[in-house]
Order: C-alpha cells, then structure tokens, then sequence
C-alpha cells in the first residue's frame, strides 16, 4: 500500500469531512430517499432519483477519504529547518521574466489549493524545486512554455 504524504493540518480537515459525511450527510440523505419513496411511483420521482444520486456521491467521497486517510503520512514540519526546499516547506520564488514574488507551501496531492498557494507535491513546479536552495534556478514546463523560477526563501511553518 502507498503512503499518501499530508501535512497535519491536511489530514485534519479530511477526517472532520470524513466525520461530517458519516454522522450528517449519510443520514439526511437515507431519510431523503425514505420520504421520497413515500411519494409513490420511484419511475417518475425527480426526488427519489436526486437523493439517489446524492447518495452515490456520499459513499463514494466516504470511500475516497477512508482509504486516503488510512494511507496517510502526516509529516510534521514544525521541527523542520534549513534553506532546502523539502516536503512541507513555504518556499518565496521570484519569477525570471517578471521578478513577480510568489510564495507556495509544498503539501499532499489531496492539499493543494492554488488560490491558497499550495501545490501538490506531485506538481511540476514542486518536483523542479525540490532539493533544491536559495539563489538555485529552476526550469519548470508549463503549458504556455518553459518557466524559470529563482528560489529566494525557503520557510517551515
């Protein structure tokens, strides 16, 4: 079985939607298709069927995020320190052509969030920087074309 690398923080908040969609949502949706089945013929019931379908998502999210979760590597970085750019590390890069700053934190795939500047571990950008230190220059393939980044700080939060 692989382990599924995830900060802390990122497994916490699978297993509370994990907790949520199995004492909240799971059931609500069983009493919604118990009161839709009283209405009668299930062929034509528009709310049967919508539960129906809700539920299907339901279980298999509740599926999804069990496996996940009893894969999971939680790697703490509070403990972390030094300028290579690691698993977990906020890392400030300068973008080559346009000197714009931008800082990411490098976390599990099931993490990322690009509005929240993080990005997966598995990214193209995470895989160029990491072992990476400060002043190194990567190259990163995008689909508008091939970026350069320079590191120019690395931080454990």
């Amino acid at each position: 079985m692989e382990r599924v690398p995830m900060t802390p923080e990122g497994l916490k908040v699978l297993e509370i939607e994990l907790r949520r969609l199995k004492s909240e949502e799971r059931p609500a949706v069983i009493k919604a298709i118990a009161e839709a089945r009283e209405h009668g013929d299930l062929s034509e019931n528009a709310e049967y069927h919508a539960a129906r379908e809700k539920q299907g998502f339901i279980e298999g999210r509740i599926t999804q995020l069990e496996d996940v979760t009893s894969r999971a590597e939680a790697i703490d970085t509070s403990e972390m320190s030094g300028d290579t750019v690691r698993f977990g590390a906020s890392v400030l890069v300068a973008d080559a052509d346009t000197d714009e700053e931008t800082t990411y934190r490098i976390v599990g795939a099931l993490e990322a969030n690009l509005d929240e500047g993080k990005i997966s571990v598995t990214s193209p950008l995470s895989r160029a920087l990491i072992g990476k230190t400060i002043g190194d220059v990567v190259e990163v393939a995008t689909p508008g074309g091939g970026k350069s980044y320079e590191i120019c700080e690395v931080s454990w939060v």
